[in-house]
């Protein structure tokens, strides 16, 4: 197979994957969390059950396609930063450069429906599960295997509070209006909350 049949191939399967997120979330929209089932979904994204299954365990990981997506980037760009910078400012790099917007809106609307609606937010706590064991991961790579585990636990802890208390905040001044400049805010929420970890809460 040729390089450029693989570079196709992946992006049929990027593709595939994006339809059955959107797919997911455009039901959640239209029946309600929890009132659709898998069949429904492969129908709407136009693939079979099985193909649903290749691609996600649950409907709940085909709804937190975004949240993975953003760690992605985020984790990318911190594995990037020089291998002796201090770990919080490594985070705060990584949270500094721009993401995807619509990778943010999702994450922003997904956020709002767990607020609302109990079986949201039994996905939204199993996508914030997933994050810190990516995040814990990513810090291991870095940092090395033999890294004290209550060291990485506490700083991923305490990262994913920051996370958490910036959507909260964003929720608080927006009422979860999406726009361009909302979603810019969230973005500035993340870094300002993982500005006030490096800087120990000192004001």
């Amino acid at each position: 197979m040729t390089d450029q049949q693989l570079s196709r191939r992946e992006q049929n399967k990027t593709a595939t994957r994006r339809a059955i997120a959107d797919a997911t979330l455009e039901l959640v929209r239209s029946k309600g969390a929890g009132q659709f089932t898998i069949d429904d979904i492969a129908e709407a994204a136009g693939i079979s059950r099985r193909t649903f299954f290749n691609y996600f365990p649950s409907t709940s990981a085909a709804l937190n396609v975004a949240m993975e997506d953003f760690l992605d980037g985020v984790l990318g760009h911190f594995q990037a930063r020089p291998q002796n910078e201090n770990i919080v400012d490594s985070m705060l790099h990584a949270l500094s450069q721009p993401a995807d917007p619509a990778n943010l809106a999702v994450m922003a609307e997904l956020h709002g429906l767990a607020e609302k609606h109990p079986d949201m937010a039994r996905v939204h706590l199993e996508a914030w599960d997933h994050a810190e064991h990516r995040i814990v991961d990513s810090l291991r790579t870095r940092l090395g295997q033999e890294t004290d585990p209550f060291y990485t636990g506490t700083l991923v802890a305490a990262v994913l509070a920051c996370g958490r208390s910036a959507f909260a905040q964003w929720q608080y001044r927006t009422q979860g209006e999406i726009t361009p400049q909302t979603l810019k805010l969230l973005e500035e929420l993340f870094t300002e909350a993982i500005g006030f970890l490096r800087d120990g809460f000192s004001r």
